[in-house]
């Protein structure tokens, strides 16, 4: 019998790990793909053994590197899922965004779900397959991290793309949006700020942040049979932000209007 295989982009991180470790009740075998290929192999030896959690160091910004992921999962099974989890923000502000962060932003968080999509697109019609994209908030308002933010927004458009073109051929495209993720970076800045959370929670109806769980269990969802029907949607992931702030709300419903 064919192995089913999920791969997931930006696995070494923890978001990408709690996606592999969820991905894994329901697929045979999940390639944990980052360019630190040390940090993706000490996760994957942590989430189990390595017939079912294989570490693929892999440069998805390089169509050579992509080029051998598919190679090595050629002879693993057949391709059921993809996840384009990896991404990074760089500037905060539009000011400090340089043409060489422009371009670096965009080819982590944007073109690299091109390529790696188009890598796997035939095994994904095989398997009539499903695609799960990581965008972001950012992508939906504005939140700071220009670069960032319009490569998410491309995403999101990215990921309509697929699911219109593609449909034809049993390939479901979806994207996942979260907000403030509870990860080892926002550890750090704990660190350096005890009250970091505590000041983050309060724009978020749900007063607490997103934890990598959360993710994953909305990354399965999509990824699997109860999702038959949808695709081209993007999820909040976000304990209410995008809906609104009550400060905000309170704030209005107090002023005087003309």
């Amino acid at each position: 019998m064919t192995k089913s295989i999920a791969i997931v982009t930006g696995a070494a991180g923890d978001i990408g790990a709690a996606i592999a470790a969820r991905l894994a009740d329901d697929h045979d075998v999940v390639f944990l793909a980052d360019i630190d290929a040390a940090a993706a192999s000490a996760v994957a030896a942590k989430l189990g053994p390595d017939d079912r959690f294989v570490a693929a160091g892999c440069d998805v910004t390089s169509e050579a590197s992509i080029a051998e992921l598919v190679r090595r999962v050629a002879g693993a099974g057949v391709v059921r899922t993809l996840v384009n989890n990896a991404g990074a923000a760089r500037a905060t502000s539009l000011h400090e965004t340089t043409p060489e962060i422009w371009r670096a932003d965009n080819a982590l968080n944007l073109e690299a779900a091109f390529l790696c999509f188009r890598a796997f697109e035939p095994m994904l019609k095989a398997s009539k397959g499903s695609v799960v994209n990581i965008a972001s908030v950012n992508g939906m308002n504005v939140f700071g991290h220009p670069a960032y933010s319009a490569a998410k927004a491309g995403l999101l458009h990215f990921t309509r793309l697929v699911a219109v073109e593609y449909g034809k051929f049993g390939i479901r495209s979806n994207a996942v949006a979260p907000g403030t993720v509870k990860t080892q970076a926002w550890e750090k800045r704990a660190a350096a700020n005890p009250n970091v959370f505590e000041e983050a929670r309060r724009w978020y109806p749900l007063q607490r942040v997103v934890d990598p769980q959360d993710v994953a269990n909305a990354v399965a969802f999509l990824a699997g049979p109860l999702a038959a029907a949808i695709s081209g949607v993007c999820l909040p992931v976000d304990c209410g932000l995008t809906a609104g702030q009550a400060e905000l709300a309170r704030t209005f419903s107090q002023s005087e209007h003309y």
